[in-house]
């Protein structure tokens, strides 16, 4: 089997007592659309921060590409193809959405008109094509954050951590976003999810990594995940799982 994409190696940090991530090591495949879930306060935002070069693990070992990133700068990871969004979305809301896209295509594109006809391309696949003139100030918080996933997707990531993408959309949105984030990894891009919507993470992902108070407790597909009860007494609490199957019974 090839090299992972991203390999994460007993990898902790802690912000004085508080042990945030605890000694977390997994491995992500080229082409895999993976999720990371779990309940809030788990670390799965610390954990793409640690990834994506925002904080410095205090212990462990990242390794993107083949290539030790352990603590690199952010900007040199997204130069190499590692790019995240943000579940607080903020773009530069006095400039169009056709300029908030290019600023990530600038990233390799010096020429402003190629980097503007760059951000046309990108506005198409995530579905702003219509919207390229309008001031982000102006975008819905579903155009909002269609805007991030571009501005995103621009840098050319071979790697795309998308945080939260779906939070605040309605059922309807969030249906109609499932299809735009299965194409760009259809189309080669390695997506690794963080998402509370289930409805999502049970029809995109192909593998999933649980985190509970910092740690990794379960991995697999989504729907071993969802049945084993350390995920489930997670979510629900303790006994939670010895509940259901007393009902289920």
């Amino acid at each position: 089997m090839a090299e992972p994409l991203l390999q994460l190696s007993h990898v902790s940090i802690a912000f004085g007592g508080l042990r945030a991530v605890q000694d977390v090591s997994f491995a992500l495949h080229a082409g895999t659309l993976g999720a990371l879930i779990g309940p809030n306060g788990a670390g799965k935002t610390t954990l793409f921060a640690l990834m994506s070069g925002f904080l410095r693990p205090d212990t462990g070992r990242i390794v993107f590409d083949g290539r030790d990133i352990t603590g690199r700068a952010p900007h040199l990871n997204a130069r190499n193809g590692m790019t995240r969004t943000f579940q607080i979305v903020q773009p530069f809301a006095a400039q169009t959405v056709r300029d908030n896209i290019a600023v990530g295509a600038h990233l390799h594109i010096a020429r402003r008109m190629s980097a503007l006809a760059e951000a046309e391309r990108v506005a198409e696949r995530v579905g702003l094509a219509s919207q390229l003139h309008k001031p982000a100030a102006d975008l819905t918080v579903a155009g909002r954050k269609r805007l991030e996933l571009a501005r995103a997707l621009a840098t050319r990531p071979k790697l795309l951590l998308l945080d939260e993408v779906l939070a605040g959309l309605n059922p309807q949105e969030v249906a109609e976003m499932i299809p735009v984030v299965r194409q760009l990894a259809a189309g080669g891009i390695t997506v690794l999810m963080i998402e509370h919507v289930m409805q999502a993470v049970m029809h995109l992902a192909q593998q999933v990594w649980v985190l509970s108070q910092g740690q990794l407790i379960a991995q697999g597909t989504p729907g071993s995940v969802t049945a084993d009860p350390r995920v489930i007494e997670a979510y629900l609490g303790h006994g939670a799982a010895a509940r259901l199957q007393q009902v289920a019974a």
